[in-house]
């Protein structure tokens, strides 16, 4: 977990402090920036947080040259749950949102992902390859099979999201062994227009970069969107089976299995 920047740093949380560190940023981007809220979440203290937190390891990329007393130092982070962890925690946070029977009857070695986030500042440059890279130790290391966890559209807005959402049911949807079901009531389907009438070009533009690039490494979604008011987000499942991955990215875990990357 080494970036080629010298002032960035990236390690899992190690203590109370780095988590409300990653707990604020979580807060700056999904609170203050998308106006999301939740009964865990801390507006005097600035903190986003919830029941599962203790549970997942939390992956920060931390720049030095910012002040760490201040929770100010985290610039990135991804939350993971590995399936080995999923019993102590009560479940999947995406069990609130999705039926995930299909998944946990497949028997794969499984990881959550969730609470993806880059500071502000730091969009559009190399914080997010840095996570990425990191995220790819971590899956090698314990063996992933299974990567998923919800990405969200900002608003929920349907006729806004209904080209998108409908790109996706048609060109990307899980195949059924891997195909998480939204539930109802906030469940939403995503058929919401026929092929021949969704510009591609158009629901590509309106889709989130975190969910395209997932897309790009042969990701899939669930059956369904979910409406989640509390966050102002309309979110999908997002899934990728390692051993489904292009050639492309399968050849480059390997090479970081190998040590050459």
């Amino acid at each position: 977990m080494t970036p080629t920047e010298p002032h960035f740093t990236l390690r899992l949380a190690r203590d109370d402090r780095d988590l409300r560190a990653a707990q604020r940023l979580r807060y700056e981007v999904f609170v203050a920036e998308l106006g999301g809220d939740g009964p865990m979440v801390d507006h005097a203290a600035r903190l986003e947080a919830d029941r599962f937190d203790p549970y997942f390891d939390h992956l920060l990329l931390i720049d030095t040259r910012r002040d760490g007393d201040r929770l100010e130092d985290v610039v990135g982070v991804y939350r993971l749950l590995p399936c080995d962890r999923v019993a102590a925690a009560g479940g999947f946070y995406s069990e609130t949102e999705y039926d995930l029977t299909r998944l946990k009857a497949s028997g794969r070695r499984l990881l959550e992902l969730g609470r993806s986030c880059v500071h502000r500042d730091y969009r559009g440059g190399t914080a997010m390859y840095h996570l990425w890279n990191a995220l790819a130790d971590y899956v090698l290391d314990r063996q992933i099979e299974v990567m998923f966890g919800t990405a969200s559209f900002h608003g929920t807005d349907v006729a806004a999201l209904r080209a998108p959402l409908a790109y996706l049911f048609h060109h990307h949807l899980a195949p059924p062994d891997l195909r998480v079901v939204a539930r109802p009531p906030h469940r939403l389907d995503m058929n919401l227009l026929p092929p021949d009438r969704i510009d591609r070009r158009a629901a590509m533009a309106a889709t989130p970069a975190l969910i395209k690039a997932y897309l790009r490494l042969g990701g899939f979604v669930g059956d369904g969107a979910w409406i989640d008011h509390d966050f102002n987000t309309t979110d999908v499942c997002l899934l990728m089976d390692t051993g489904r991955m292009s050639e492309k990215h399968r050849q480059y875990y390997q090479r970081k299995s190998g040590g050459a990357a």
